[in-house]
């Protein structure tokens, strides 16, 4: 027989002993693992606004398809209905305004397939971020360790590996391997001295670039210039800057000026204000600034997400002792990649001193304070007492190989 059921959901029969019990064994999760998941939480901005973006894109790019495509059949029927034509030649161009019809049905079809694609993506990322519980924080953090791994993989460009990664892990859905595979034909082609992928880029989000006040459109065509002057191409130099540099004159004068003087001036000029403008590492800052104008696009943050995270705990680590010839190699600090890391960083502000102990790497404090072995070194009596009763009373120092009686060793007192 069912029961009824009661406004709030609950059965309006009695409780059973399972139940009960059930319901009893629920413990709460821990408050400290709730919070260090909204913590995390917070941190996710750019993991849903990158998708976000790149499907804004792809609507805004199939909506001007649709207009421009409809604007010319539009003409086009205003064409024939105003136009003397003969009846064969009427035919004729009403039969091409139906094929551009149907190539635009074709382009519509494809847009809208690659739009539910990125809707399903956006909606995958809402239901991975709502998957997140005390319960599984531990899966749930591994997971993102390996959107990071691949987020750092992918902006070093080794995109091969972060694919495997991704695939290996079946985290596709949580990685952004599709946006950055668009910014790695721009790099690649920029790195060949070509800046025409790079322009493109630019034509498509213009209307972006110019909200933003973006400089990157002008430095590539500074640098075609230069190629020009390079040449020797001098006509065509003039040319070029007529048509594509002249519009900028307004806003930036004065760099219009020094570059057309390399007209006179030639790549083969030992002024050092002209001869930087020739020098290869000019293709290096244009993919720096490309990197830089991609990420603000899709609201990522400039810097690798790996390298964010390991910052934020190098944080707390770094202190005047850590670049110490004597420092312990334990200290991730000791190392020189994390001290690079570490170098914009402050130096952690430690109120009082802590010790952790070299075996348990547990902190010593008043609930277990440290103990002074006769030759110096400090242990936790942690430690030290499950070793003495693990060796009927005998210590043996770690790291000298000393040994002795829990007796001789001698508390020590944190002030």
């Amino acid at each position: 027989m069912e029961m009824e059921a009661l406004p709030n959901g609950n059965s309006a029969g009695p409780t059973t002993p399972a139940t009960g019990a059930a319901a009893a064994g629920a413990a709460p999760a821990p408050s400290s693992k709730l919070t260090q998941l909204a913590e995390s939480l917070k941190l996710e901005h750019q993991f849903l606004r990158v998708p976000f973006e790149h499907y804004k894109k792809t609507i805004r790019a199939n909506h001007r398809i649709i207009e421009k495509e409809m604007s010319a059949v539009i003409s086009g029927v205003s064409d024939a209905a105003d136009g003397d034509f003969s009846q064969d030649d009427a035919v004729q161009h009403l039969s091409s305004l139906v094929s551009r019809l149907q190539g635009l049905k074709r382009k519509l079809e494809e847009g809208s397939r690659v739009e539910h694609l990125q809707a399903q993506r956006c909606r995958a990322r809402l239901d991975h971020l709502e998957s997140a519980d005390a319960d599984n924080l531990s899966e749930w953090n591994s997971t993102r360790l390996k959107r990071i791994l691949v987020d750092y993989m992918l902006r070093m460009s080794y995109y091969e590996t972060a694919m495997k990664l991704a695939e290996s892990s079946n985290v596709q859905e949580l990685v952004d391997i599709e946006v950055f595979n668009e910014a790695k034909k721009v790099i690649d082609a920029l790195q060949n001295k070509d800046v025409a992928p790079a322009l493109a880029w630019c034509a498509d989000n213009k209307s972006r670039l110019k909200k933003s006040k973006s400089k990157f459109e002008f430095q590539l065509r500074l640098q075609e210039f230069i190629e020009l002057v390079r040449a020797e191409n001098n006509l065509r130099a003039i040319t070029y800057a007529r048509k594509y540099l002249a519009p900028w004159g307004a806003t930036h004068m004065k760099e219009l000026q020094r570059v057309m003087a390399t007209l006179a001036f030639k790549s083969g000029t030992e002024c050092l204000t002209y001869k930087v403008l020739f020098e290869p590492k000019q293709w290096d800052y244009l993919v720096d600034q490309f990197k830089q104008e991609f990420c603000k696009l899709y609201g990522m943050t400039f810097e690798p997400l790996l390298n964010i995270y390991l910052q934020a705990g190098l944080s707390a680590l770094k202190t005047p002792f850590c670049y110490e010839v004597d420092c312990t190699k334990e200290d991730p600090l000791s190392q020189e990649s994390f001290r690079k890391l570490a170098s914009p960083l402050p130096f952690s502000k430690q109120h009082h001193s802590k010790l952790v102990c070299y075996i348990t790497k547990e902190l010593m404090d008043t609930e277990n304070p440290p103990l002074v072995l006769p030759n110096g070194y400090v242990y936790s009596t942690k430690a030290l007492e499950e070793m003495a009763r693990k060796n009927h009373g005998r210590i043996t120092c770690p790291r000298t190989g000393l040994v002795c009686n829990y007796s001789d060793v001698v508390k020590a007192y944190i002030s």
